[in-house]
């Protein structure tokens, strides 16, 4: 019998379904994972054996468990605890979300029946399954809404969050975001500086965004930013290494204004900026061109 003598990451895909699972297994295909499309969670014990016990070498794996396999999933808790317990094993749950209105819209486009919901509403089915998946949820390492993501942005976060490179290195992603056009639903930290002054009351400031030294350089220099900024990066630098110590492989932090151009614009850059020589940190601007009609 030939026994597993090095770690195997072993990648759970799951999530919503509709969300975009048959992306992300590609995805994980393209970067060398062994993949497995729906798994039923009672054989992942079994699977587990023959991982261990195969003479072929599989350090990446990827398996694809979703509501296709209903009746197994209760179990499916069970078995990531027996995981946890392997100490040749490194489980990482990958969990694909996107907003209701999202996942409808897809249902419709493709006229497909909700897996709950064969005989009736897609929205019922879409919301007796996020029911169903929030314990799992808040276990995931990884959450990805893919509300607004198309298929090929998709593909690039998985790869940027799973290359080789980047994969032993804790990721923060520091994005901005508007209130008015709701909060991100994969952040794991939220700060909202509504309360700051805003550049959108001075005509010449108004057009222009939190990526421009001028409007930059003005909410910079308030001292109601400055006292907030030196308490906000002492706490992240306080939680990002328990974070890490945790076991998190990334970190979203959202930092939101009313519209997402000017405050929330600049003080993500700066948080970014900040924590870029420690950590692999990426910058991202949800809303930064929506006032202008933009995508």
């Amino acid at each position: 019998m030939v026994t597993a003598n090095h770690d195997v990451q072993m990648v759970i895909i799951t999530g919503m379904s509709g969300a975009g699972k048959t992306v992300a297994v590609q995805s994980f295909e393209d970067l060398g994972f062994f993949c497995v499309d729906n798994l039923p969670p009672t054989l992942l014990p079994k699977f587990l054996e023959l991982v261990k016990e195969s003479g072929v070498k599989m350090n990446k794996v990827a398996l694809v468990m979703d509501l296709r396999g209903r009746e197994f999933f209760e179990s499916l808790l069970d078995a990531i605890d027996d995981m946890n317990d392997k100490r040749w094993v490194i489980p990482q749950i990958v969990f694909l979300d996107a907003s209701d209105s999202a996942l409808v819209s897809r249902y419709k486009e493709t006229r497909r029946a909700h897996p709950l919901a064969p005989s009736g509403m897609p929205l019922e089915g879409i919301q007796l399954e996020r029911e169903m998946l929030d314990e799992l949820k808040g276990r995931a390492q990884f959450i990805i809404d893919t509300s607004e993501l198309s298929p090929r942005k998709l593909r690039e976060r998985i790869i940027t969050g799973f290359s080789k490179e980047k994969q032993q290195i804790f990721n923060v992603n520091v994005i901005s975001f508007g209130f008015k056009y709701g909060i991100p639903i994969d952040a794991d930290l939220v700060f909202d500086v509504r309360f700051l002054p805003n550049p959108h009351y001075i005509d010449a400031l108004r057009p222009k965004t939190g990526l421009e030294e001028e409007v930059s350089s003005y909410v910079l220099k308030q001292p109601e930013t400055q006292k907030f900024m030196e308490k906000l990066i002492d706490l992240l630098e306080f939680m990002l290494p328990q974070y890490k110590r945790e076991g998190k492989s990334q970190l979203i932090i959202a930092i939101g204004c009313t519209g997402g151009q000017h405050r929330s614009v600049t003080l993500a850059e700066y948080i970014g900026k900040h924590f870029e020589k420690d950590y692999y940190t990426t910058r991202g601007h949800r809303d930064i061109n929506k006032r202008k009609g933009k995508s």
